[in-house]
């Protein structure tokens, strides 16, 4: 089936080499099968238009007749402005796809283009609500956002602020640190320096503390 279509598609011309395998075959078979179902829509749809344009004629070579043989009257005979106007209803019918020019078939064709208008309008209006909608979401989205940036930069500020605060009283604290270690070296080098000299032990700050307590 494959073989045939490629020899259908490519006529007198001898067709491409290509790798035949599980896949290629597949590939080429539905491609196949979509060509020959587009093919029948088109055979159909020319059909219908072949159908539609004899049926045109059909109408029109009756209503010549009828013209011809009860009023004696041609589409020679017709005056310019005449001939306009009817060029403008075949058009027209035309344009409808309306199966002949009779008035119901005029009306149908007229409501029908009347309710897909308000159709479209009744979804344009929908779909103009629905645009409103997201422009309000998309407005307070905008506004939090803005909203959240202003946050976060007041945030960063005061973490900042805070950084140098934490920096500054961890410089204090090393200070003091420092300043009580010197104090226990000197404290203790001043006890050292008294006990040296004879100093009673129990009139030491620490044990007059004690005897206090």
């Amino acid at each position: 089936q494959v073989t045939s279509w490629l020899k259908k598609i490519f006529g007198d011309e001898p067709i491409p080499q290509y790798e035949v395998n599980a896949r290629t075959i597949d590939i080429l078979y539905e491609l196949a099968e979509h060509n020959e179902a587009r093919d029948r829509d088109v055979t159909l749809l020319i059909d219908d238009m072949n159908q539609m344009a004899a049926n045109y004629q059909e109408e029109a070579k009756y209503l010549q007749d009828l013209l011809a043989g009860n009023l004696d009257f041609s589409l020679t005979s017709l005056s310019n402005e005449g001939t306009g106007y009817l060029n403008e209803l075949v058009n027209t019918a035309l344009t409808l796809e309306i199966k002949d020019t009779s008035l119901a078939s005029f009306i149908a064709a007229m409501n029908d283009l009347t309710w897909d208008l308000y159709e479209t309008e009744s979804k344009n209006r929908e779909l103009e609500q629905e645009l409103t909608s997201i422009k309000k979401k998309l407005t307070a989205a905008l506004v939090l956002e803005k909203r959240l940036q202003e946050d976060l930069k007041k945030t960063e500020e005061h973490l900042e602020v805070e950084k140098a605060k934490a920096e500054s009283r961890s410089q204090n604290l090393k200070f003091l640190k420092n300043k009580s270690e010197d104090f226990k070296i000197r404290i203790k080098t001043a006890e050292e320096q008294l006990a040296a000299t004879g100093l009673d032990q129990s009139l030491t700050h620490q044990s007059l503390v004690n005897l206090s307590e």
